[in-house]
């Protein structure tokens, strides 16, 4: 990636209707995105709505953030990748533990079986939000993926990265970070309500906002205009590699769209 130019990625949540998912790739291609991200629900699979992506705009980057371990084994994970056609060579796949107990070596493992089983190419990510898991991405996987942190916690779990990846002997990983953007009149009150509902996801995350101790509705930006949302942003260019906007918006194209044109790099 180009260091003087901005790189942002754009994520949203799996499931989006197939006209939507195919018109966004094609606005964010336009836009300039680096790539497209989803996360992945019981009820909607992430693998599924990458493809929707893939068919529409070929150029970017897809990505999937992440599949929970606990719900998808490494042998599924790579029989569905292969099913859906998804190009390796522009693929990133992340895992998290979700809720299985002793993630350090869970994800250790899963990360080892998967090397094995999918393409030289594809990039495996791992969802870190504490010291160990940020370490452990830094020494085994191409990228860390960093959830619900303010730019100064992000630029410190960087630095853990990297800190795995020099005790490791390897180059360090790229360092990703979802940021969750909402825009319009009602924009505070979006993201204030879907971090509430992290906040109290389970214990992990319990745990993660005690720790960061910051007001409901700081952990990301929220904002009227295009220029406010680009000074929200900017704090995240500098403290990761690849910041992803995760849009807090209706699903339509007209909210989505202004969303993303609000965001772009």
């Amino acid at each position: 990636m180009n260091a003087s130019k901005v790189c942002r990625g754009l994520g949203i949540s799996a499931g989006i209707g197939a006209g939507l998912a195919r018109d966004l790739a094609v606005k964010c291609e336009r836009l300039g995105y680096h790539s497209l991200w989803s996360n992945d629900e019981p009820t909607a699979a992430g693998l599924e709505t990458l493809a929707q992506f893939s068919g529409a705009a070929r150029r970017l980057e897809l990505g999937v953030g992440v599949l929970p371990l606990d719900r998808h084994q490494p042998a599924a994970i790579a029989a569905e990748i292969a099913r859906l056609g998804l190009d390796p060579a522009k693929l990133w796949v992340g895992v998290g533990s979700g809720q299985l107990r002793a993630p350090l070596d869970i994800v250790r493992r899963a990360v080892a079986e998967l090397r094995e089983l999918l393409p030289d190419r594809t990039r495996i990510v791992v969802a870190a939000m504490r010291p160990q898991l940020c370490r452990i991405g830094g020494a085994i996987a191409d990228g860390v993926l960093l959830n619900w942190m303010p730019p100064a916690q992000a630029a410190l779990a960087r630095r853990w990265v990297l800190e795995g990846a020099d005790q490791a002997g390897r180059s360090a990983p790229l360092v990703a970070s979802y940021v969750r953007v909402a825009l319009g009149p009602s924009s505070l009150q979006r993201l204030r309500d879907e971090e509430s509902r992290y906040r109290n996801i389970n214990q992990a995350h319990r745990r993660h906002f005690e720790a960061l101790d910051v007001p409901l509705g700081s952990v990301g930006v929220a904002a009227s205009t295009r220029s406010q949302v680009l000074e929200g942003l900017a704090p995240y260019d500098s403290a990761v590699d690849l910041p992803i906007v995760r849009l807090l918006a209706e699903e339509s194209a007209t909210s989505l769209r202004s969303a993303a044109i609000a965001a772009a790099p």
